[in-house]
């Protein structure tokens, strides 16, 4: 469902996504690399990544 939720918005309307999860490891957390490579090909084109290397809160 999220690979749909950010295909649908691709190109259309703005997204912004927080994680603590660098994105080296997204194949982890959706069990299938091709979905994680997939996602990240969608949300990481025409991005602005804001890296913040602080201690979490």
């Amino acid at each position: 469902m999220f690979f749909q939720l950010i295909d649908l918005r691709g190109e259309k309307q703005s997204t912004i996504l927080t994680t603590n999860i660098n994105f080296n490891f997204w194949d982890d957390v959706f069990h299938d690399p091709v979905i994680a490579n997939a996602i990240l090909d969608r949300i990481l084109h025409h991005v602005h990544v804001i890296n913040i290397t602080e201690k979490s809160y």
